[in-house]
């Protein structure tokens, strides 16, 4: 049984251990520390984890509340297609646009499968940025009228 809550800095082993292990958006260790992570989910905004067991997370996301970057979405190769990587889009969305942001905005890889997923949960696909990145936006009067 898997239980969603809010990301702490006590879950720092374990978001490192989930972003390392995926096989698209890779990040080379050491290009953001635990002080950039910490300053997402305390000062710039939140995150949340899907908890599998006490200290054992499926995946997590961080959105910044400042601009409504959704900053990370990731969950555990193993744990793909089990509906967690949904559970924490929908979390992070809803709760960005409860702070009164009316637009979203991300970046990921061309082609890849977070680059489908977020096309399919009602994101529109932007330019690819200087980095090789698709963004994408996402305005919270689509997002109302999807979940109404």
């Amino acid at each position: 049984m898997s239980h969603l809550r809010q990301a702490t800095r006590a879950d720092t082993a374990e978001l490192w251990r989930v972003r390392y292990a995926v096989t698209e958006n890779t990040l080379t260790p050491g290009r953001i520390g635990d002080a950039e992570l910490h300053a997402h989910l305390e000062d710039h905004g939140r995150g949340w984890v899907v908890e599998l067991a006490p200290g054992h997370i499926a995946g997590f996301c961080i959105g910044d509340a400042r601009d409504g970057n959704i900053w990370a979405l990731f969950v555990d190769p193993a744990q793909h297609g089990r509906g967690h990587g949904r559970r924490l889009h929908d979390a992070m969305v809803d709760w960005l646009f409860a702070t009164g942001l009316p637009r979203l905005s991300l970046g990921t890889q061309p082609g890849s499968r977070a680059d489908a997923f977020y096309r399919r949960a009602g994101w529109r696909p932007l330019h690819i940025d200087d980095h090789g990145e698709r963004r994408f936006e996402l305005f919270a009067t689509d997002w109302t009228s999807r979940h109404a």
